[in-house]
Order: structure tokens, then C-alpha cells, then sequence
């Protein structure tokens, strides 16, 4: 059985596509699993386990220069990798136009989508030949995904947790000076779920204050929004190198703990097994909230987003003593000795 997933993005989106791909991975017909992922993505995705081959394509890039005879063929590349694997089943756990266009490219027999009621465009489900609603109670996105093997004949393992642990192997060291910091993930992408600037530098302070070193990590586009955190807390906070996401798994691996909003690093820092703090404002944590095994959420957003949206109404500012509390109270694994 060959079975392709077409979920191209986002960072946290893939994350919480994982315990998908495992139960996959056991079904008891052994099926050959492809993964169609946005390129920048494929570190994400090309040593899962579950995985066999993984399929990059480059929506962004695609769409500056529709037209361009490099973007046409890059399309057909794609789309002949696609037919060539000819899957049985194709599962879209993103429920975007998007996906669900590559859903039909395919030419599978079956084309399976989530119902229209908790998918995030109605127009995917022109693409798919069946489509599957999770059950009364479920709303968590992992879960929801999860929801998508009942097309298979399984019974979905509700409640997983993302596990991050194959990245490790891949991983490279963190430099000895962050082995043991609390990691401030200060960035999100989307307007209003991004903890402020302001919060994460007074947060720095007072890790400072009681003996722990706090290291602001920053990908491409946010180094002037880390520098700033740094600036403002003072001697004692440390700015990290840009990474990559194979040196960001093994600079979070390497932490004490973690703290940032509703962000693809932030659920990789859970899905790797650091104590995590997450902080929501405009994000709905019951329904995106972190998985993993130390996982504390502070929200100041109210639950109960539909439709297949992450967003719900903000409720209230999250203030840095609840944030600091939460690391205080058993998330905060003891630092590692330096080498």
C-alpha cells in the first residue's frame, strides 16, 4: 500500500503531522509513505522514520514568477514524482486549496480530506472523493489529523505526542555556552500571537537574577527583534547564532528550558522533550497548544476557534510573573554539565 500526505506547511503544522505519519507508519500492511512538503520544510520531514520518500515543492517561490518557464517545469517535476510513486490513498490533513490541488494531481482512487465543518477551506473538498469528520470532543489539530486513518481501517491513537526524537541524529551540537540555558523563542508568524518584545526582555532579567542564562534564538527576518530583547535585558542575556533547523533542534535540545508563543520552534522544543512555555494570545490553546511530555501553557486567549482556525478572540495580556511561575513549578529540567 502506498500512501501520500499532503501537508506542505507550516513549521508547528508539520509538527503536529508526525503522530499522523507514525500510526501510518504501523499500519499492519506496511505501507510505503510519501510526505509532499514545502522545501524549506524537508529537514522536517526527510528522516522520519515513517517516511520513505519525501516530495519538496516551492509554493512561495512558485508564486513570485508564475509564469516563468522554471516554474513550469518545476511543477511537472513535481507532478511526475507524484504520479510516478501513483499512491493508493493520498491523506490532506491540510484542508487548503492549496494541498487538496495536489490531492487531485495525484490521480489516487482514494482522496481523502477532513470534512468540510473542521477543514480550513471549503473549496479543497472539490479534490477529494471522501472525507472524514473527527468525533464529538475532538479538537486538538494532532488529534484531528489523527481522525484521517479511520479512511485506512485503523483506530486513531487520540492524545499522541509529536516525537522529535529521530531529528537528533541529524542534529548538530549547540555551542558549549548555551548547553543548559532557557531558550526565549520571542518570534510567531501571524499578527497578535507574539508575546511582547517588552515581556521576553523583563522575563530575561529575572532569569538572570536568580543564576540562569537566557539565550534569545531568532531565524531569518527576526535578528533586529532579538538583538532588541537582548539590548533591553541587559549583561547576562545571549543572543544566539541563526541556525538552521537542523542546528536549532540541537540548540533546543541542549536547553534547560524553553519559552515562547504559538510558533514552529516552540512546538519543536516540546516535541523534543524540553520543558516548554508556551504563551497564547490569540491562538486557541485547546486547539494548538503544544504536545509533549513537560508542556505548560499560559494563555491569555479564550478557547473554542472553529472551522478549522487556529485563531480565537484574545482574552488578557499574559503578565511574566505567570510565564516565570510556570518555569519555576517542575517544567525547568536541571541544566546539563558543560563539557
Amino acid at each position: 500500500m502506498r500512501v501520500l500526505l499532503t501537508r506542505l506547511s507550516a513549521f508547528g503544522d508539520i509538527v503536529h503531522t508526525w503522530p499522523l505519519a507514525d500510526a501510518i507508519g504501523r499500519h499492519p500492511d506496511h505501507p510505503e509513505l510519501a510526505w509532499l512538503v514545502e522545501e524549506r520544510f524537508l529537514p522536517l520531514v526527510t528522516g522520519h522514520p515513517a517516511v520513505a520518500r519525501a516530495i519538496p515543492v516551492a509554493t512561495r517561490r512558485w508564486r513570485r514568477r508564475p509564469l516563468a518557464a522554471a516554474t513550469r517545469a518545476e511543477i511537472c517535476t513535481v507532478r511526475r514524482q507524484v504520479r510516478a510513486f501513483a499512491p493508493e490513498f493520498v491523506l490532506d490533513p491540510q484542508g487548503l486549496v492549496k494541498s487538496a490541488l495536489w490531492v487531485g494531481a495525484t490521480g489516487a482512487p482514494r482522496r481523502v480530506g477532513l470534512h468540510r465543518d473542521v477543514r480550513r477551506e471549503r473549496l479543497a473538498g472539490l479534490f477529494y472523493n471522501q472525507t472524514v469528520r473527527p468525533p464529538n470532543g475532538i479538537r486538538h489539530v494532532v488529534d484531528v489529523n489523527l481522525a484521517l486513518l479511520s479512511a485506512l481501517g485503523m483506530e486513531p491513537p487520540f492524545g499522541a505526542m509529536p516525537d522529535a526524537g529521530f531529528l537528533r541524529a541529524a542534529a548538530l551540537a549547540a555551542p558549549a555556552a548555551l548547553r543548559g540555558a532557557v531558550a526565549l523563542l520571542p518570534a510567531a508568524a501571524g499578527a497578535g500571537k507574539a508575546w511582547p518584545a517588552a515581556s521576553f526582555a523583563a522575563l530575561a532579567r529575572e532569569l538572570i537574577r536568580s543564576g540562569r542564562s537566557p539565550v534569545v534564538v531568532w531565524g531569518p527576518g527576526e535578528r533586529a527583534l532579538a538583538e532588541q530583547i537582548c539590548a533591553s535585558a541587559g549583561a547576562g542575556a545571549m543572543l544566539a547564532p541563526l541556525t538552521s533547523l537542523s542546528e536549532l533542534a540541537g540548540l533546543l535540545d541542549a536547553c534547560s528550558a524553553a519559552v515562547g508563543g504559538d510558533s514552529g520552534p516552540v512546538h519543536l522544543a516540546a516535541a523534543l522533550g524540553v520543558p516548554t512555555v508556551a504563551v497564547f494570545l490569540t491562538t486557541d490553546p485547546e486547539r494548538n497548544g503544544p504536545r509533549g511530555p513537560r508542556v505548560r501553557i499560559v494563555s491569555g486567549a479564550r478557547a473554542g476557534a472553529t472551522r478549522g482556525r487556529a485563531r480565537t478572540a484574545g482574552a488578557a495580556a499574559v503578565p511574566v510573573a505567570d510565564v516565570l511561575a510556570a518555569l519555576d513549578t517542575g517544567v525547568q529540567r536541571a541544566p546539563e554539565p558543560r563539557a
